[in-house]
């Protein structure tokens, strides 16, 4: 299926695209066939004397003008495209997207969070990008959307569904040893179940995670941090509570007993103890947890036995 086709905003990156190429191919194809013809009409066998070729003013003047008049169209063309990717219309959705090592949360005007973006069809979504740590990039290949998520700005992308159906979302800006996992969907739904589950999603995960699963998952540590045992880029949290770790502090080796402290400072201050054998590449989460969301993701780190 063509991306214009579902996405009302790609069609304008559809028809720029098409237009340079279109002027492109024509430029490519004229050139080549002057080439091969005065490899032919001039070569040496017809024109055994040379002679001397005077100037044409009026070829220069049009070799000059038609590619300027050419070049300033494609950019009038891209500029008009660029003007209307920008202009998010007034009825938009608005979605909150936060990006951050390694993965996006999603956030709803109803307070809504969730790991992949769901939306309605027909309806335009606008979204306001910002992230946590370093520079990402929001990457939509079907619908041909793209803007980069930068720490202590809010940038902004809008397109329109046209179809229902499931979308990758990439990142497009390498930001770190786990960015090619750095993945979710872009989930267009009906209207009726968009409604649905947007009035009854928060409350149907409410019952099913409890708050310190629900914020480990939405804050991203499950992109680092196993609940199972299993290593990742950082030490699995199964079992971790109360257990002898291993740390480098300030460069000097030592145990430590993974206390409620030890987990507190891990969150706000993770460059302080690093797990021997683990990169220091955690960000300090200061600024992203409240006092109550540092006591439930604590709590359920403790009940991970």
């Amino acid at each position: 299926m063509a991306p214009d086709s579902i996405n009302l905003s790609g069609r304008i990156v559809e028809n720029v695209f098409l237009y340079i190429a279109a002027i492109s191919t024509f430029l490519l194809v004229l050139i080549t066939f002057l080439m091969i013809f005065f490899v032919i009409r001039y070569h040496r066998k017809r024109n055994p004397q040379p002679e001397d070729i005077k100037g044409n003013t009026w070829l220069e003047i049009v070799w000059t003008i038609v590619p300027t008049l050419l070049v300033l169209s494609m950019f009038f063309y891209g500029l008009k495209g660029f003007q209307s990717l920008r202009k998010i219309p007034e009825d938009a959705m608005k979605v909150k997207v936060i990006a951050r090592q390694w993965s996006w949360v999603f956030e709803y005007e109803n307070g809504l969070k969730a790991s992949e973006l769901r939306v309605p069809v027909g309806k335009a979504i606008a979204l306001s990008l910002t992230s946590q740590d370093v520079i990402h990039s929001f990457y939509i290949p079907t619908f041909k959307v793209k803007q980069d998520a930068v720490p202590g700005m809010t940038n902004h992308l809008w397109f329109k569904p046209m179809e229902t159906g499931t979308h990758d979302v990439l990142c497009a800006e390498y930001c770190g040893l786990q960015h090619s996992y750095m993945l979710t969907k872009v989930i267009v739904l009906s209207e009726e179940e968009f409604k649905k589950w947007y009035e009854e999603g928060g409350k149907k995960e409410a019952r099913i995670l409890p708050a310190g699963a629900k914020l480990f998952e939405e804050k991203g540590c499950k992109v680092c941090h196993s609940i199972d045992g299993s290593p990742l880029i950082g030490p699995t949290v199964k079992g971790l509570f109360g257990k002898t770790v291993t740390v480098s502090t300030e460069g000097k080796e030592r145990q430590i007993v993974a206390n409620e402290a030890y987990l507190r400072e891990s969150l706000l201050e993770p460059s302080a103890d690093i797990v021997k054998g683990f990169p220091p590449i955690m960000p300090s989460q200061k600024e992203f947890l409240s006092e109550e969301e540092i006591k439930a993701i604590v709590q359920y780190i403790k009940e991970l036995k």
